[in-house]
């Protein structure tokens, strides 16, 4: 029995190995920092450029088409246009804190996509704590936002941060409590062993492999609407508001500093799909059951070749950008709620379905 125990730990040891982990410690390193930056500075632009040609069709208009191939490098262009323009701080503000806000907000996202897997061995870090981590970093974002606000010495600013740290404050507990749900049932809090999971998990009394998403289908709906909440997406916007705020917490800021806000947003959209896919929608899996071309191990989702695992970063990247499409369509056909009717969904809706939801999955886990 200890031999079998400890075959199967092997095993999954040597399933869940990066690829971007080499003899070299440095190398080993290096490959990982370059996969995070690359990834938070390339999928958050073309999830930027899907927003701006899912809007403009959406609304009947042309969206971007000069820079770049069907207006593609449009937020390069931007980035660059940001790059080149004044950096402008207020005479009253706090010099220091002012600077530091857009880089407060901006780096916790990048630290997240070390542990987000996106196919067979294709991660940074498989942590034990994974899912603890990349929720207590992405908590981190918004002290930059209540920075930024508080420094400026604006009054609009300063109503936009708090803003924000209310939406914060009310909307972190059922997306937390959505998240512990899914631990529960997959018995573990890393990412890689969440996917593992799904690709085993089978309706209680049938054999058929389902992902998470289907027996926690209130919890992807709450988890997903306190995303879009965090992320200050519409019609969650209260926090920019620019009919009320000007611009909110950002009403102060020019230049690269402002495009590190914005790109803060973007990544958030990127990160908060990524961690729906991993939680809800079986990560790389193609669909439920099916193995990867290539692949053996568990459910076909280890010990792929090069075919298997492209395939396996491709699945994922589309299951990220078919949930930011959505959240771009939500912007599109719902007005910004009051901050009153948000903060009553949070505490009086989504804080109870999600402990309701917490308290049946935890009472089916011990059951069935």
């Amino acid at each position: 029995m200890t031999d079998l125990v400890l075959e199967q730990a092997v095993t999954f040891a040597a399933q869940s190995a990066s690829l971007l982990t080499f003899d070299s410690f440095l190398l080993s390193v290096a490959a990982k920092i370059a996969f995070a930056l690359g990834l938070f500075f390339v999928v958050p632009l073309v999830g930027g450029y899907m927003e701006h040609k899912v809007m403009a069709r959406m609304q009947h208009r042309r969206g971007p088409v000069e820079a770049g191939p069907f207006g593609s490098l449009q937020l390069v262009a931007d980035g660059i246009k940001f790059i080149q323009k004044e950096d402008i701080i207020p005479r009253a503000a706090d010099k220091w804190v002012f600077a530091a806000a857009p880089g407060v907000a901006l780096v916790p996202g990048m630290l997240i996509f070390l542990v987000i897997p996106l196919g067979p061995g294709v991660f940074a870090l498989d942590l034990e704590l994974g899912l603890f981590y990349a929720l207590a970093i992405s908590s981190i974002s918004v002290l930059g936002i209540l920075m930024g606000g508080w420094a400026s010495a604006n009054k609009f600013s300063l109503i936009g941060g708090l803003r924000a740290g209310g939406q914060l404050i009310a909307y972190e507990l059922p997306l937390i409590l959505a998240a512990i749900t899914v631990a529960v049932q997959a018995q573990t809090l890393s990412l890689v062993g969440i996917v593992e999971a799904q690709s085993t998990f089978m309706l209680p009394g049938t054999d058929i492999n389902v992902w998470f998403v289907f027996p926690q289908i209130i919890g992807f709906g709450i988890f997903f609407i306190a995303a879009m909440a965090e992320l200050s997406r519409p019609p969650f916007d209260m926090p920019i508001a620019d009919s009320e705020l000007v611009f909110g917490y950002m009403t102060e800021y020019t230049g690269i500093k402002f495009a590190m806000f914005l790109l803060t947003e973007y990544g958030g959209m990127i990160i908060m799909s990524a961690l729906m896919v991993v939680l809800y929608l079986g990560g790389w899996q193609l669909l439920p059951g099916v193995p990867l071309p290539g692949c053996d191990g568990a459910g076909g989702l280890f010990d792929c070749g090069w075919l298997g695992t492209l395939a396996g970063v491709g699945i994922t990247l589309g299951k990220i950008m078919a949930l930011v499409f959505v959240m771009v369509w939500l912007r599109v056909a719902y007005p910004r709620l009051r901050e009153d009717q948000l903060q009553r969904m949070a505490w009086i809706v989504l804080v109870p379905l999600a402990l309701l939801n917490l308290a049946v999955v935890t009472v089916a886990k011990v059951v069935f």
